[in-house]
């Protein structure tokens, strides 16, 4: 059988294959390990971030919800300097593109984090910008065009590496936030990050969660986020990646139709800790079916009613 040919290109970023973890749900790739073989992935997007260590919120953090679940983990994470000194050799033992999730609470942060992680043995840097601004009174950098373009520009000053913008569904216009990311130098988008969401238990009349809302994620948001990367996907110029919802290659491919370069799996990871192998040989399955040589040939060729 001839061999498939997977490869893609995400604005000077280089995989084998467009399956990538997303971030929050794979760590730092080690637990997976054990099930898989993380050879076989395009990348990993490590846990988010940030330039200390935080200890996240308090419990409980995560909820169940119909089809997908709540989580407000709240960035725990051992800090930059730790993910450099600990789990960067570990992932070197694979041939996979580390990419490194950043998060930070003003842009300084992002800057700092730029730099110290451009100078580090990883392949990519996203840009988490959901993340509250403390100094415009705690709007996320990514609700608005200009904090967006803003907080991108700056980093794109410190960042040396291929730079990739994730962006929230938490907002009006999507396609307008994509594009100012881009004009502010993203080599990338990627999308959707969770939706804001909130689920209440109706005997203690209290949310679950402890920090009252959280992050809706799971098969639940996937017309949502393929909404959205349609959208994006018309507006820039740049590569875009998609995420909301993916379980499996038929999800997946659906993005790609969508304009999608390249997917991320996220919360099932969670369920299977195979998903990502799962969605890889659904890819493989569907390409081979329809006699596709190149992964690209699909890209973006939804043929939309009219």
């Amino acid at each position: 059988m001839e061999q498939l040919d997977l490869k893609v290109d995400i604005g000077g970023l280089s995989l084998k294959n467009p399956v990538i973890a997303a971030s929050g749900t794979f760590g730092f790739g080690r637990e997976h390990a054990e099930y898989i073989d993380l050879n076989r992935l395009g990348g990993i997007s490590v846990k988010g971030l940030t330039l200390r260590p935080r200890p996240g919120n308090k419990p409980p953090r995560v909820a169940e919800t119909p089809s997908g679940m709540l989580n407000s983990v709240g960035l725990e994470n051992p800090g930059v300097e730790a993910f450099i000194e600990h789990e960067i050799q570990f992932l070197r033992r694979y041939s996979v593109a580390i990419i490194a999730n950043i998060a930070g609470n003003t842009v300084e942060e992002y800057c700092e984090m730029a730099r110290i992680l451009s100078e580090a043995d990883i392949d990519a840097i996203e840009l988490n910008v959901s993340c509250p601004n403390v100094k415009a009174g705690c709007v996320a950098f990514g609700n608005t065009p200009s904090g967006i373009y803003e907080v991108t520009s700056r980093v794109r000053e410190y960042c040396k590496k291929p730079l990739i913008v994730k962006l929230t569904p938490n907002v009006t216009n999507i396609a307008e936030i994509a594009l100012a990311a881009e004009k502010a130098g993203a080599d990338s988008i990627s999308l959707i990050n969770t939706l804001l969401g909130m689920v209440i238990d109706i005997e203690t009349r209290k949310p679950v969660l402890a920090n009252n809302t959280g992050g809706l994620s799971g098969p639940a948001v996937k017309p949502v986020a393929v909404r959205m990367v349609y959208e994006v996907a018309q507006a820039v110029n740049v590569p875009v990646i998609g995420m909301g919802g993916i379980s499996d290659g038929n999800d997946a491919i659906e993005f790609i139709l969508a304009g999608a370069t390249a997917v991320m799996v996220g919360t099932a990871n969670l369920i299977y800790p195979d998903a990502c192998i799962k969605v890889l040989e659904g890819i493989e399955h569907y390409i081979q079916r329809h006699n596709i040589k190149y992964i690209s040939e699909i890209k973006g060729k939804v043929e939309m009613n009219r």
